[in-house]
């Protein structure tokens, strides 16, 4: 085979693989009366590692995750839909238990992921009825709950990145939630933004925007955390970066 048939079907391979990868990041399951819900990401690259998930369940449940692997490129991306493919069946099978879920998926990685790879995970599922979020932190950014008072608490419970350990047994937490909330999730390459001055935007940077724009909809506070990290970063990005929000009704 030639050179440039090699280059062809290496090109041929990428696309293919970066059209699986939006596919993975498009959703439409149904609005809930008590939950609006947006999620954005954007790759440094053509495929990227990072990947945002929402899954309806029974009973007026939507369950969201929320992931980036390690790494870089073509093996991070490989790694984040192996993740998410697990994710979206174990949610299936296994439905409201995010503990169970998690464990499910971690199991798959571990068995399927080269040594040395990984990925954090946060996985929650919201109940319409009740407001309330269970959900696992399997060492992923602590999402942010910024409440109607403009109080802030962060969901931190669960356990390792998944891919780790093959037996790791995740806690669960939960919280309790009314309308005017807003949980913003989110991966590295949003708090490390970097000004001129090699400063990162941190977390505080990012909690201040989410709380400004908190009692917008789900997609203005997602838009709106966007256009606040480019400014300060003066549209330089370093990382792919996801911002997935919940608002409560």
């Amino acid at each position: 085979m030639t050179s440039n048939a090699v280059l062809t079907e290496a090109y041929s391979q990428l696309a293919a693989a970066c059209e699986v990868q939006q596919r993975f990041l498009q959703y439409d399951p149904p609005q809930l009366e008590t939950l609006g819900y947006s999620a954005e990401c954007r790759q440094l690259c053509e495929v990227g590692g990072d990947c945002y998930d929402f899954i309806p369940l029974a009973d007026h449940r939507l369950a969201m995750a929320i992931g980036d692997a390690s790494g870089k490129g073509v093996a991070a991306a490989l790694m984040i839909a192996s993740v998410q493919s697990s994710l979206r069946t174990a949610a299936v099978l296994t439905g409201g238990d995010a503990p169970a879920v998690v464990a499910a998926v971690n199991r798959q990685a571990q068995a399927s992921s080269v040594a040395g790879r990984y990925a954090t995970l946060f996985y929650g599922v919201f109940d319409g009825r009740s407001r309330t979020l269970q959900y696992v932190n399997a060492g992923h950014n602590p999402p942010l709950v910024i409440r109607c008072d403009g109080s802030v608490l962060r969901l931190q419970t669960g356990g390792v990145p998944v891919g780790m350990f093959a037996d790791y047994a995740y806690a669960e937490g939960a919280v309790q939630l009314q309308s005017g909330d807003v949980i913003v999730t989110y991966t590295d390459g949003v708090i490390e933004a970097l000004n001129s001055s090699g400063e990162e935007w941190g977390v505080e940077g990012l909690q201040r925007s989410a709380a400004k724009s908190r009692e917008q909809s789900a997609e203005q506070v997602v838009s709106a955390i966007f256009e606040a990290m480019a400014e300060y970063a003066d549209g330089c990005q370093i990382d792919d970066a996801t911002i997935a929000v919940l608002r409560v009704f």
